[in-house]
């Protein structure tokens, strides 16, 4: 909409302010459109499903963990199919190969040519999709793992020689269950620092857990229609990169992943205690988007510093690597980077 000469000289907003004012809505719309497409199956997990739909406008993959039954799968797919993309799902096994993932190449005989020359021919395996779920992702073994490595790092796989890039959108989804470690192999922490963020699934409360039973008992079927296109994401996407970040923003994110570690000016002397290795400069780069993207789902046009800060854990939590007296005295990755938090309040106030 072109606004008048008389808004423009009273003050008024310039059609560009406008246009942004509009797009930056459109963003924080998506996620309650998110939420209610999905609310007939999922209940609660509400900061999960932001942190996802962030780490989704940022084109970043997400690690989600928690004990089996919390609906992280379901989770997955109601997420999937809200947003209208197509949707895989690959069910992660110590005997799985990388050809099951990413697909082969097969002799094809064309009979209607050169009376039937035989020639290779892809096909496609279930990475070919836009929203992958890598189900129990620590099933896998190390070669599968390193070919799932390319397609999260570079949206392509290799067959044959051949680059056969992914469809775009593409986000990779897994889930881990941090109890059970029989016939499982860790990921690599390469590996690991491709993940954006690694999200916690808890258990829901009395409450929640009440309207889960009511809903999955009953007689009628649920079911989640699309609510955001594709286009629409990808124009969500565009505008959370656009949006400017301050100086200061930049130096608080920057600052805290680097008072991650040992022997850097910017740690406490506690974090040679704690922590082994800390996070790497990707970590820095997560935060910073994140932020953005929170602000944008918020509907504010400039980056705060909370906005950092609320997405260190889910962030940080995964890209930390813990000392032996850490994990014997059961400090956990959320203690180090609640105390980093603390620690920047304090020298802040």
């Amino acid at each position: 909409m072109t606004l008048d000469s008389t808004t423009r000289d009273a003050g008024g907003p310039s059609e560009a302010e406008a246009d942004a004012r509009a797009a930056l809505a459109d963003v924080a719309s998506l996620r309650e459109r998110l939420v209610a497409a999905i609310a007939p199956l999922i209940v609660g997990q509400r900061q999960v499903i932001d942190d996802m739909l962030a780490g989704m406008l940022c084109g970043g993959h997400c690690l989600l963990e928690g004990v089996p039954g919390l609906a992280k799968t379901l989770l997955v797919r109601s997420i999937a199919a809200a947003l209208d993309l197509r949707f895989g799902r690959i069910q992660f096994t110590p005997d799985l190969m990388p050809v099951d993932i990413t697909g082969t190449e097969v002799l094809d005989t064309n009979e209607g040519v050169d009376g039937g020359r035989r020639q290779l021919r892809f096909l496609p395996g279930p990475l070919f999709c836009n929203v992958v779920l890598a189900d129990e992702i620590n099933r896998a073994s190390p070669k599968t793992q390193s070919a799932l490595l390319e397609a999260m790092q570079e949206r392509q796989v290799t067959v044959g020689g051949v680059r056969h890039p992914l469809p775009q959108p593409f986000f990779v989804l897994a889930t881990r269950n941090p109890i059970e470690q029989e016939g499982t192999y860790p990921l690599p922490e390469g590996q690991l620092d491709r993940f954006m963020m690694m999200l916690r699934v808890t258990y829901p409360d009395r409450d929640d857990e009440l309207e889960i039973v009511r809903r999955t008992t009953a007689a009628e079927p649920l079911v989640v229609e699309p609510a955001i296109d594709g286009a629409s994401l990808a124009q969500a996407s565009a505008v959370v990169r656009a949006m400017p970040v301050a100086e200061h923003v930049l130096a608080a994110a920057i600052d805290l992943v680097r008072a991650t570690r040992p022997g850097s000016p910017e740690a406490a002397p506690w974090i040679g205690e704690w922590v082994r290795h800390g996070c790497g400069p990707r970590a820095s780069q997560c935060l910073v988007l994140s932020a953005k993207a929170h602000a944008a789902l918020a509907g504010r046009p400039c980056v705060e510093v909370h906005d950092v800060f609320r997405a260190a854990p889910a962030v940080m939590r995964h890209r930390l690597v813990r000392s032996f007296a850490a994990e014997t005295d059961g400090i956990d990755p959320e203690t180090i980077i609640a105390r980093l938090l603390a620690d920047h309040e304090l020298r802040k106030g």
